[in-house]
């Protein structure tokens, strides 16, 4: 809407000639609702140059807004228009405007024309609260004195404008926490943003200049629409609230739009919810994943960066991952890696850690990884690497060459492209999500011979065995996995393992953690010390890992089992230890996981079972459990390993059966 003309005789300053001076705020204005939901970081600022204006020195945009608050408030339906239309022509992020407003009470005469029966004084007040609406402390103010019920009411208004303008102005006012929840909890609030995406695809695939005057009116309001939902979409039940309202379909139909103004939105709202279970799978029924990828190669950055961040979320779905491939995205995804490293700007730290994400999730998946290894991926990530230092982007690059190191070739690739000094450098860090991705990334590169020197000459077992020490269970489990290599493939590793001061009885404590991921990989790695020398293994026997291994038979996790069972078959072999098993009530527990259908609990079971059968005491406590039947089913398996145990086992409870009937 616009008034012309009569603002001289309203504006004295305009009258006189006197020219506007204002002091610009820091405010949060633009689109992006990236920020926090509510942000702070301006408040401060503002209060403190408020406090430094003294009546004295208020210049006179300060006595003007005051001049037309006073005429919006008191005037008729003509002077309230033509008040809030000079209004509009001031800078109303000035610190003089600000001010200004909030003394005379500004927020609430506008919020007040809101419910007035009058478009026009509506549709200008709007105007004004929009452009206001990006600084926080208005938007406080705007929730504060009741103005959100007020703009959720206008989302469903019949007139175009009254709708683009309350939709704008929610998507600065909801960044506020509470805000946020009013919009949730009134009446529609989301469904009618949601309403407000819903317009035909034929609209979305034809460039503007094709649009009719309505059609780009509906573009508008959708931009609008979506702009707010990607405000509300900072809380967890907000996300939750608009997937229930349908939001899903309509923001798949607006990722295949060829307007730049509402595929942004779109796309950030996207990957705001994708952390949502639910989102997610709504997301691959709708088959958003195929135009994510597509806008992978777009010329917007912030689109692609949405775009990878929404892929980054959701590429903990196998269904995902192997859309992402089938749809060619991996190539897109390692080239702008490439493009983005390439720049050196220290602003695009946002995209490149939403690109490494991608392709840290997306790595994942086998087949993936066959594809990053022949575009060359792992020297890239490597470079990348060496010139990073922003632990989040870090964090995403060495996820990814953890997975794809999962592969031998690449496993090459990365002592080739010198990235091991690199890696055990990190292990430095005090970052856990850093520290999880390093440590899972050195146990796959151990692997390999060569690599497995150079890591031993950099001192990496030692790290990784500090690592041990951390707050962080999974830090813990990945150190506890990561060893295992070393402690199988390194030469006199037994006596390696035996110069860590005080590394023994750290391994055992960490067999009274909670996690069961710790205790799983930590009974691994007591697995491969009992294995390779029996000096270490009686070195853990003193420091009570018999007592340890069998308080933990009780658990129901197929992991932990095996593992568990593996370890109890190791360290069976040493000493007395065989019997104190069985004296600690083990045997029957283990005759229990016989039961299930798990190939390798089955596995290892039957081994730890051979193993404590060489103990008479043991064969009856497994005779008396019932141990023969599965033993008898088991050792028809396919798996020669699970024959071998399972025939010593039967073999062993025999022997023992006829040195009894003989002493009878």
């Amino acid at each position: 809407m616009s008034v012309s003309g009569k603002r001289s005789s309203i504006s004295s300053s305009h009258k006189n000639g006197e020219p506007r001076t204002s002091t610009a705020i820091s405010c949060n204005s633009g689109s992006s609702a990236e920020d926090s939901s509510d942000d702070d970081s301006g408040d401060d600022l503002i209060c403190q140059q408020l406090k430094n204006k003294t009546a004295s020195n208020l210049d006179c945009t300060y006595w003007d807004i005051q001049k037309l608050i006073k005429y919006t408030r008191a005037g008729n339906r003509t002077a309230t228009v033509l008040a809030l239309t000079c209004l509009k022509e001031h800078e109303l992020n000035s610190v003089s405007c600000q001010q200004a407003i909030r003394d005379i009470g500004g927020i609430e005469v506008l919020i007040n024309l809101l419910t007035t029966a009058d478009v026009k004084c509506k549709i200008v007040a709007l105007q004004v609260l929009s452009e206001l609406a990006e600084c926080t402390l208005v938007r406080r103010s705007i929730t504060d004195l009741g103005g959100v019920p007020h703009l959720v009411t206008l989302l469903a208004s019949p007139n175009y404008q009254l709708r683009l303008l309350a939709a704008q102005t929610l998507a600065h006012v909801a960044k506020v926490n509470k805000a946020s929840r009013m919009v949730r909890k009134s009446y529609y609030g989301l469904a009618r943003l949601v309403d407000l995406l819903d317009i035909p695809i034929s609209v979305l695939e034809r460039k503007l200049e094709q649009l009719s005057d309505d059609e780009v009116q509906m573009l508008d309001v959708a931009h609008a629409g979506a702009r707010a939902l990607w405000s509300l979409s900072q809380s967890q039940k907000n996300k939750k609230a608009m997937q229930r309202a349908g939001c899903v379909p309509l923001l798949a139909r607006l990722l295949r739009s060829v307007h730049r103004n509402v595929l942004v939105p779109a796309a950030a709202t996207v990957q705001q919810c994708a952390t949502e279970e639910i989102f997610k799978l709504a997301m691959q029924k709708e088959g958003m994943i195929p135009d994510l990828v597509t806008h992978l190669s777009s010329d917007d950055p912030e689109l692609r960066k949405h775009a990878a961040l929404a892929i980054f979320k959701c590429a903990e779905e196998k269904a995902t991952r192997d859309a992402v491939r089938q749809n060619g995205g991996l190539d897109p995804l390692v080239q702008m890696l490439r493009a983005e490293t390439a720049i050196k700007d220290g602003n695009n730290k946002p995209i490149v850690a939403a690109l490494s994400g991608a392709l840290w999730k997306c790595a994942i998946s086998p087949e993936n990884v066959r594809r990053l290894e022949e575009l060359d991926t792992i020297e890239l990530l490597v470079a990348c690497l060496k010139s990073e230092d922003n632990e989040e982007v870090l964090t995403n690059l060495v996820g990814a060459i953890a997975e794809c190191c999962r592969s031998p070739n690449n496993r090459v690739a990365l002592r080739l492209a010198d990235g091991l000094p690199s890696l055990v450098a990190l292990l430095s860090g005090t970052n856990p999500k850093l520290l999880e991705n390093t440590v899972s990334a050195l146990g796959q590169v151990a692997q390999e011979p060569q690599s497995l020197k150079i890591l031993l000459e950099l001192d990496g077992v030692r790290l990784i065995w500090t690592l041990l020490k951390c707050s962080d269970p999974q830090v813990q489990a990945n150190a506890a996995s990561s060893l295992c290599p070393f402690i199988k493939h390194a030469e006199d590793s037994a006596e390696m393992v035996r110069s860590l001061i005080g590394g023994f009885e750290l391994l055992v404590t960490l067999l009274s953690s909670n996690d069961k991921r710790v205790l799983s990989n930590v009974c691994a790695t007591v697995s491969c010390i009992a294995s390779k020398d029996k000096d270490n293994l009686g070195i853990i026997t003193d420091y009570g890992v018999v007592e340890r291994l069998a308080s933990l038979v009780t658990t129901e996790d197929p992991t932990l089992r095996s593992h568990l069972s593996t370890a109890i078959a190791h360290c069976a072999v040493y000493g007395s230890n065989c019997r104190k098993f069985g004296l600690l009530g083990i045997v029957p527990t283990l005759v229990d996981y016989m039961t299930c259908s798990n190939l390798g609990v089955l596995r290892a079971t039957a081994n730890a079972l051979y193993k404590l059968s060489t103990e008479p005491y043991n064969c009856i406590c497994m005779f008396d459990s019932g141990v023969v039947p599965h033993l008898l089913q088991t050792i028809g398996s396919s798996d020669e390993h699970l024959q071998e145990s399972s025939a010593g086992c039967l073999s062993n409870i025999r022997r023992m059966a006829l040195a009894a009937q003989q002493e009878f």
